[in-house]
């Protein structure tokens, strides 16, 4: 792994597959689509950084649902990570909860919040209906 200053370690709930971002991150966005609220369990929340920016160790497992999103996790212990757009190469969102805080990020908007689930109460955040 990279020995920066400035990193931001992350890893899975085994440990198996590790990360470090040596470059800037996003605020964190809530995601409510159907897709990632299936994903997660709950809502994705996720902050995003250059795919260059990203050391990763372990075997990170990849789903392909369509031809529009990738979604990358532990193979060992199924623990959701990454998110792709396929849109958008050069760049990984990465699950927030999979960070060793302290993160200094915090969370700036949902999007989807036309299909978050009937039982989630949502923080006062700006929200999108869709993208």
């Amino acid at each position: 792994m990279t020995d920066v200053e400035d990193a931001h370690p992350g890893r899975c709930l085994c440990g198996g597959v590790a990360f470090v971002v040596t470059g800037p991150l996003r605020d964190v966005i809530n995601c409510h689509c159907h897709r990632c609220r299936r994903w997660t369990g709950h809502h994705m929340a996720a902050t995003s950084a250059a795919v260059g920016d990203i050391e990763v160790t372990g075997d990170v497992g990849w789903f392909y649902p369509d031809e529009h999103a990738a979604y990358g996790f532990c193979a060992d212990c199924g623990s959701s990570m990454f998110w792709q757009a396929a849109d958008e190469p050069e760049r990984w969102s990465i699950c927030a909860g999979t960070l060793d805080p302290p993160t200094d990020l915090r969370t700036s908007e949902a999007w989807w919040v036309s299909e978050a689930s009937d039982y989630h109460t949502r923080p006062d955040l700006p929200e999108h209906a869709t993208e």
